[in-house]
């Protein structure tokens, strides 16, 4: 049987219309509120490199329009009558899971990102056969098991990227015992998801060394945000001092790289994981892998009940994101400065703020 989507609330968006990468006002509709949906007046919506992906189709899988944002914080406005969790005024978020099957393996265990028929918060095929619409928008409607609960101390525009950003680093760092103290991490790359693995590296007691093809990255990584050491990793006298001298590394980066010299960095039965998307293969060679016994994984984002871990564990050693705000008239300007990797560390846009909505 067909199912005919049911969606008569009107929301005002941002969106692109085609592979131009424009950004432009967009009127739309989101689905009546369900019995198990919570309805969200949308503050902020952080702007993450993958909405550049998928505004210029670079994964050839946009479909047009698209409205970009999976990092969306706000305020209820309305819950279903079967949501007991959440009430109106409570503030929350919506990162870039949608839906997912809700019965497979991976789903009893709240592994939703793996789910085979997990949604997208944008740019996927929702339950009734609609394709979703993002957090550059007023309002969403979400189903209750994919809401996230913000911690009061946190302030809802510098915690809005932890949803994506957040949980893509903490999700492997808890998978390989790097919420432990004592341990040596070395984060690769000094962005939007590298900013956020040293703040939960050094929250969690491990000796953190950012590794940058930067040198002005430096004095930031280490006056800033505390990092214990830093390495360029152009220069070779600096990497072959620090051979062996970390227990586990994130690489953040999104550009193709060789991860050779990078796993040099590692101790025997070190772990290197990859949370970034390069648009062309890594390079790995396997040399530095048989002779270090090392092991190299990779990590996407993370489940609903492991989203709200993190985020708890954020409320209590108060760990944000470091913003810039955009308002919605410079959406573009922004996203041009994001494709040149010109911001520290976030772009965030602020939706509530704007007086036309």
């Amino acid at each position: 049987m067909e199912v005919i989507p049911n969606h008569t609330q009107t929301v005002a968006g941002w969106a692109a219309m085609n592979e131009s990468g424009k950004i432009e006002p967009f009127i739309f509709k989101r689905r009546e509120t369900g019995v198990d949906d919570v309805v969200i007046k949308v503050q902020y919506c952080g702007m993450c490199h993958t909405d550049l992906h998928f505004i210029h189709n670079d994964w050839g899988i946009t479909m047009y329009p698209v409205v970009p944002g999976h990092e969306i914080t706000g305020v209820v406005s309305k819950v279903g009558t079967n949501v007991s969790g959440f009430k109106v005024g409570d503030r929350v978020g919506v990162g870039c899971i949608y839906a997912s099957c809700l019965d497979c393996e991976h789903c009893r265990r709240s592994e939703e990102n793996y789910c085979d028929k997990v949604t997208l918060t944008y740019n996927g095929i929702f339950w009734d056969g609609s394709v979703t619409y993002g957090g550059y928008s007023n309002m969403i409607v979400a189903h209750k098991r994919f809401v996230v609960r913000i911690p009061n101390n946190l302030p809802l525009d510098a915690a809005v990227p932890l949803l994506c950003a957040g949980i893509t680093v903490y999700s492997p760092m808890k998978q390989h015992g790097m919420l432990q103290s004592g341990g040596s991490l070395g984060v690769v790359g000094l962005g939007g998801l590298g900013h956020v693995a040293v703040k939960f590296g050094k929250a969690f007691g491990l000796k953190v060394t950012v590794i940058s093809t930067s040198p002005a990255k430096e004095k930031e990584a280490r006056e800033r945000l505390k990092a214990d050491d830093f390495i360029v990793s152009s220069n070779q006298k600096q990497m072959l001092a620090k051979t062996r001298s970390l227990d586990y590394i994130i690489d953040t980066v999104s550009a193709k790289h060789s991860l050779g010299p990078i796993l040099e960095l590692l101790k025997v039965n070190g772990k290197l994981v990859l949370v970034a998307a390069p648009d062309q293969p890594v390079e790995l060679p396997s040399f530095p892998l048989i002779f270090g016994k090392r092991t190299v994984s990779g990590s996407m984002t993370g489940g609903m009940k492991e989203t709200q871990e993190m985020m708890d564990l954020c409320g209590e050693h108060n760990i944000t994101c470091d913003i810039e705000l955009v308002s919605t008239d410079r959406i573009n300007d922004a996203l041009a400065r994001l494709a040149r990797n010109d911001v520290r560390y976030r772009f965030v846009l602020n939706i509530g703020g704007n007086s036309k909505l």
